[in-house]
């Protein structure tokens, strides 16, 4: 079995790059229907029309990127030097997206599709080509999971900062003015991706190449594409991970805002800060904040970021021991089992909340860097059975299932809102509540446990992922030769 050791340096510098697109993806799941309907003031149904048409502009976009990059060649490689001329318009947008302008309502919608569909654009232009870096950098199958492993770490850290701190910066910058709190908070967060990306840029290097032999043909790479089983498996898998979590993410600041007591927020916060030893109130989470569902919901992320750290540190070994897809159909399960639960919790019971939190993240941690393994795995595959390597075309062929899994889930998340009969910033009615704790809970669960079908079809086992490995290796030592 061969080995190709990548420093700890690289890992590093690789998983920057995640994080610092993470500080806006986060913040595009968590929050940004929250900021929509909230803070901008579009209605629930007008942001859900905007996520599925914005979101499926940049699922078009991908394979265009994919295309692109694949025909990249420069000094730098193929994919590094997108990650370094997307970094600051990346930052600007980010900024933007997140800005409230003194215009009209139909200025406003405008506003909001132009600088939604540019952050989606940007995003494109930079996360094909990093993830398609991901599988050029090493071919060791180890290395590979490891580097995924490192990447979700710092992904993990990114989704500390937006749920943890993104709300507290909103109030402390807005002090009472929320779209004045975003505007400096996603400010402050896009300049410390500007230059995480560039660190990325920096400390990687591009190792596999395709064959020397290899002719670039756009008709061909489609007909390999779509002709890899492994490939259309994954599609689906991306398209209804991202469905699921951008439902339960878009709806979660609703159930702390909404569902939960306020009273028993309180409670939840005194009884932590004595937990703490003060530490909370010596911070600003305090129950005697204006914000106490905000304290609340940022309190129980930054422990559930904490359990999904701990989740990750598994994630490694156990693809080792029972192989990625293995891995990942079991704790994808487990996830889905725990946030189905969140069903059956009282307006009351924030600790069981707590706890349900705690498990969820926890497990799905574990499987965070597993799919993105996977789909370095599939390119391999595509290069094992047809001797031509596309990576970028794979990358972004199932990239395009993360953005489809992202526009049908956000806007099912609008649109469940409308439906139930949600109204922005008053107490709702019970059918409302009911839509708020359905679209958290039993709605997303069903996409994973449908992924989890498709799994046991999905056919790179343990075993086939090392004979792929030795024998692409051998194959790229007799092109050397």
């Amino acid at each position: 079995m061969q080995s190709q050791k990548i420093s700890i340096r690289e890992k590093i510098g690789f998983s920057l790059g995640d994080g610092a697109a993470n500080f806006i993806f986060q913040t595009i799941m968590l929050l940004q229907l929250n900021f929509y309907t909230d803070t901008f003031g579009l209605t629930a149904a007008a942001a859900a029309v905007l996520f599925l048409i914005a979101r499926l502009w940049g699922a078009v976009f991908d394979p265009v990127m994919g295309i692109v990059s694949d025909r990249t060649n420069t000094r730098w490689g193929k994919f590094r030097p997108w990650i370094l001329w997307t970094a600051v318009p990346f930052g600007i947008i980010g900024y933007l997206a997140f800005t409230t302008p003194d215009l009209s309502y139909i200025g406003k919608i405008i506003y909001a599709y132009v600088t939604y569909i540019l952050l989606l654009t940007v995003y494109s232009a930079n996360n094909i080509p990093y993830s398609a870096l991901s599988g050029v950098i090493t071919g060791d199958m180890v290395e590979r999971t490891s580097l995924s492993s490192y990447r979700f770490f710092m992904v993990i850290l990114a989704t500390l900062a937006i749920q943890g701190l993104a709300l507290p910066m909103v109030n402390h910058f807005g002090q009472g003015d929320s779209a004045k709190g975003y505007q400096i908070t996603m400010g402050i967060f896009s300049a410390i991706a500007i230059v995480f990306f560039l660190v990325t840029f920096i400390t990687t290097k591009e190792r596999i190449k395709p064959p020397p032999q290899q002719k670039t043909s756009l008709k061909q790479d489609l007909s390999d594409l779509f002709r890899n089983r492994p490939w259309v498996f994954m599609f689906i898998v991306f398209v209804l991970m991202f469905v699921f979590l951008s439902m339960r993410n878009s709806i979660l600041l609703y159930y702390f805002k909404y569902y939960l007591t306020i009273g028993s927020q309180k409670a939840f916060l005194m009884n932590m800060d004595k937990v703490l030893f003060g530490l909370l109130e010596s911070i600003g989470f305090t129950a005697d904040s204006a914000d106490i569902a905000g304290n609340t919901f940022s309190i129980i992320n930054i422990f559930s970021q904490l359990a999904a750290i701990l989740g990750l540190t598994l994630s490694k070994p156990l693809a080792a021991r029972f192989g990625k897809r293995n891995a990942l159909r079991t704790w994808f399960l487990i996830a889905a089992i725990f946030q189905a639960l969140f069903i059956i919790i009282s307006p009351t019971s924030v600790s069981l909340t707590f706890i349900l939190s705690l498990l969820f993240n926890f497990s799905w941690g574990v499987t965070m860097p597993l799919p993105w393994a996977m789909m370095a795995d599939v390119a391999d595959f595509s290069e094992w059975k047809n001797n031509r390597r596309a990576t970028g075309i794979v990358f972004a062929g199932i990239v395009i299932g993360l953005k489809i899994g992202l526009a049908l889930g956000g806007a099912l998340a609008g649109y469940l809102l409308s439906t139930y009969g949600y109204v922005p910033n008053v107490e709702q009615s019970a059918g409302a509540l009911l839509g708020i704790r359905l679209t958290l809970s039993i709605y997303p669960s069903i996409a994973i446990v449908i992924s989890v079908i498709i799994l046991f079809i999905y056919q790179i086992s343990k075993h086939m992922e090392y004979q792929m490995q030795d024998e692409l290796a051998e194959r790229r030592k007799a092109y050397e030769t």
